[in-house]
């Protein structure tokens, strides 16, 4: 049976995936590239891209502007299952945005340290309520400069 949560697992866990919020919102894209496994078996489903292999990954890194990276992060969990396999789930919402983002990793142990071997990024549908939001934010704003 798998141990859960090996303390020592989930801080370095933590520290890859703090590394790569930090690389990912400053599009460092060579550090994102290392992030992730160098393997034909990484996968990265996106919102609008199903990605095969690492080398998919790294053309649509090096392709893909750099706006709209900064974000919040929220309810993220860090999982470890045994000492080489460990997921991270996060939701976030995009600075200016008013719907909330899903991402998932899972982080596997190589010769080279803590990898992504499989990603996914998803948006959910937006609710009236987010929408309500939004627009009050955007009319605070608009009014805020206005003084």
């Amino acid at each position: 049976m798998l141990e859960l949560n090996i303390p020592g697992v989930i801080a370095e866990v933590t520290q890859a995936f703090t590394r790569y919020e930090r690389v990912l919102v400053a599009n460092d894209v060579a550090a994102l590239d290392t992030l992730f496994w160098n393997s034909p078996h990484t996968l990265r489903f996106g919102i609008g891209e199903n990605l095969y292999g690492y080398e998919a990954i790294t053309a649509f890194r090096n392709a893909r502007p750099p706006i709209d990276l900064k974000r919040q992060l929220q309810n993220t969990l860090i999982v470890s299952y045994g000492r080489d396999l460990a997921t991270a789930n996060t939701e976030f919402r995009r600075h200016g945005s008013g719907r909330t983002g899903r991402q998932s990793h899972v982080w596997l142990r190589t010769e080279a340290g803590w990898r992504i071997a499989a990603a996914h990024v998803s948006l959910m549908p937006a609710t009236p309520s987010d929408a309500a939001g939004h627009k009050a934010e955007a009319s605070a704003q608009t009014g805020s400069e206005r003084g």
